[in-house]
């Protein structure tokens, strides 16, 4: 029975996109509520059906022809079908044909779901919006699933996605891709946000590990998904692709069994996965091949010279050049600190400690984390009063662990 129901829960997760992505670019946006709820019903149906006779041979090809037939019967029952859908399609095409059924075919489901990607990444919706709607509609994930990876409540997030389908209606979305000349502007729009999403998962909060991971791979999906198209297959696609793939390789190395965060230099470089650092590197080539240099190229090499285990003066140096280079392409307190980490390890405590007096990062517990490593050199009183001071900031009980150990050690080496 449970492997049963993990195996709904897998098909309804890769399926369920694919279908509202089908059904919604047919009906139009305006009913994408109508979509999820057909789909859905669907689901259930299969639940209720399967668990008495058993699961069909094709369960793919079950769930699509029952879609179709609930999709029809919908519209046609509300006389939408009839009355708004066709006029409005006809209008928008050559000819007077009947309309199709939903088309499942692989094509259409790839070419729907590009589509619905560009449409749910609008500048019309607000980031947060974006990334929990592409959760929900091009994902597949639960309502509980998006409320724990966001660390809120089932009905904050119902309340936030029901703003963004009613920004979709509003100003009137259409699934299609953009024009020509418009394409590389809203490319970024929709690379941020799946950009967002695996940081979503990567730096996830929640403690649910399968959750992190499959935020992660999603992203992942959905980036690897802009390649199978020339428009969208452009350099900063697969730099973004690089990056989460080095990222993805060491993610098994992260944490111990009970779920305390190994830092980078103590991780196992035997549980990093080698294949997803070779997919890494060809994306990374793939991406010099064009004249931009974006921030997903940077970052990306970044993360390359973090899947070396080597700790060179060489190798730091460059990761140093990346970050002075990131700060002039995309400034952010978070890369500041990370750049100045990398001057610590190049060029040693003393430069980098003026530099992290500096920024002056008083919300940010990693600042403090780094500050009390920098004068551990110096001043170890001052040291262990950063690190209380990041004890105090941290927001997981994995990283004041983290943390503790640390002023631990550092009250050993000063006697207390």
């Amino acid at each position: 029975m449970y492997k049963e129901q993990e195996y709904l829960k897998q098909l309804f997760q890769q399926e369920f996109a694919k279908m509202v992505a089908v059904i919604s670019r047919l009906y139009g946006l305006q009913h994408i509520e109508i979509a999820e709820d057909i789909v859905s019903e669907t689901f259930l149906l299969a639940t209720e059906t399967w668990g008495a006779k058993g699961v069909p041979p094709n369960p793919t090809a079950w769930l699509y022809t029952v879609a179709k037939q609930k999709t029809l019967y919908h519209f046609r029952r509300n006389k939408i079908f009839d009355q708004k859908v066709v006029p409005q399609i006809r209008a928008e095409v050559e000819n007077d044909s009947e309309i199709e059924d939903p088309d499942f075919s692989e094509q259409n489901i790839k070419d729907s779901q590009l589509q619905m990607l560009f449409a749910v990444c609008t500048p019309a919706i607000a980031s947060e919006a974006q990334i929990g709607l592409a959760l929900r509609v091009l994902c597949g994930f639960g309502i509980d699933e998006i409320a724990e990876a966001f660390l809120t409540n089932k009905e904050t997030i119902n309340k936030r996605l029901f703003r963004a389908k009613d920004k979709l209606r509003m100003e009137n979305v259409k699934m299609e891709l953009p024009a020509e000349a418009e394409i590389s502007a809203r490319l970024d729009n929709v690379l941020h946000v799946i950009y967002l999403l695996f940081s979503e998962g990567y730096y996830s909060k929640t403690q649910n590990q399968i959750l992190q991971k499959d935020l992660c791979l999603e992203a992942l999906r959905l980036g690897l998904m802009l390649t199978e198209y020339d428009k969208t297959n452009q350099p900063k696609t697969n730099a973004l692709i690089a990056l989460m793939c080095f990222h993805a390789s060491r993610f098994g190395a992260r944490e111990t069994d009970e779920g305390a965060l190994v830092l980078y230099e103590q991780q196992n470089e035997e549980l990093w996965d080698k294949e997803l650092i070779h997919q890494g590197s060809r994306f990374l080539n793939i991406s010099a091949m064009g004249n931009e240099v974006s921030s997903y190229h940077l970052e990306a090499k970044i993360a390359y010279w973090h899947c070396l285990k080597e700790d060179s003066k060489e190798k730091w140096e460059d990761i140093l050049q990346l970050y002075n280079q990131l700060l002039l392409v995309n400034y952010s307190p978070s890369v500041a600190l990370n750049r100045t980490y990398a001057l610590y390890k190049a060029n040693g405590w003393q430069p980098a400690l003026a530099e992290a007096e500096k920024l002056k990062l008083e919300t940010n517990h990693f600042y403090f984390l780094l500050l009390g490593e920098l004068y551990k050199n110096a001043d170890k009183g001052k040291a262990k009063l950063n690190l209380q001071k990041a004890l105090a900031l941290a927001k997981t009980k994995t990283e004041k662990e983290g943390i503790q150990k640390k002023i631990d050690k550092l009250s050993d080496l000063s006697g207390g």
